[in-house]
């Protein structure tokens, strides 16, 4: 590289810097490393396929009509298991042979509700217990049974039937009667269980449709079946004996109830004609 000519007009010299073995070689900035993108993978279709496929399923199995389709084949079921092994005859019959007192009414009780639970009449029951226990045992063991396999019913109707069947609470005297159970269940049920016309098992699940109270329909359940209750294991306990007072009294008293039933249906009658 030659310096610019001198102010004097000379000739150009070489400068001293630029000499021939002198190279520029120019600073380069190192090339960036080449960038790879990292993409995350979505999760497989194999792993989330079943995911989504469990989470279907368990919507259908939890839907209202699912439980419902639920609660008809156990009901279903322990109405054919009573029709082919006859449970009742079991308890007639004394069983278990092996125990006695306290322990064979408690298992008399538990037996008793869930054979009400399976469609198998009170009245046969309670029958059974005054012949077993006597008076006194056999009412208290049967009225536990009642209480248990009432509590048993309304819990399988609230949980597995009430969400399906409200919807279809549309007719007036539906309505009506739905309103009745929901807005004063203690005295509607207190009713019900008084008189022997009504079902044992449709009050339990008609009650579980409503927006009873638990509470309400347990208190309403022990309290109104006392009378037929006590009746009928009396009458049990005393059935060798048909002309005597206690045998005639229990037939009274399991008639006084249907009578004063019917009394209260008749005059509240006018509540299940309001739209």
């Amino acid at each position: 590289m030659l310096d610019a000519t001198t102010r004097s007009g000379g000739t150009a010299t070489a400068s001293p810097r630029a000499t021939g073995t002198d190279f520029v070689v120019p600073l380069l900035a190192p090339a960036p490393l080449p960038v790879i993108a990292t993409v995350t993978a979505p999760a497989s279709s194999s792993a989330a396929a079943p995911r989504g496929l469990a989470a279907r399923c368990g919507r259908v199995l939890l839907s209202p009509w699912s439980r419902l389709a639920l609660l008809v084949v156990l009901l279903a079921a322990a109405a054919a298991s009573v029709l082919l092994f006859e449970p009742q005859k079991l308890l007639a019959g004394g069983w278990p042979p092996q125990l006695g007192g306290a322990s064979a009414a408690a298992l008399f009780a538990m037996a008793y509700g869930l054979c009400t639970v399976a469609f198998v009449p009170r009245p046969l029951l309670n029958l059974a217990a005054g012949a077993l226990f006597g008076s006194q045992w056999g009412a208290g063991a049967a009225l536990a049974g009642t209480v248990l396999g009432a509590g048993i019913a309304f819990g399988l109707g609230r949980v597995l039937g009430q969400d399906a069947l409200r919807p279809l609470l549309r007719g007036r005297l539906l309505k009506a009667a739905d309103g009745q159970l929901s807005r004063h269940g203690l005295r509607s049920m207190l009713a019900a269980r008084l008189f022997p016309g009504v079902p044992f098992w449709a009050a339990n699940y008609c009650a579980a449709v409503s927006r009873m109270t638990w509470s309400s329909f347990l208190v309403a359940t022990a309290l109104g079946s006392i009378p037929n209750t006590a009746a009928y294991v009396v009458a049990g306990a005393r059935a060798s004996s048909p002309t005597s007072p206690a045998f005639l009294i229990a037939m009274v008293c399991i008639a006084l109830p249907a009578l004063v039933g019917a009394a209260v249906a008749w005059r509240k009658r006018h509540h299940l004609r309001r739209p």
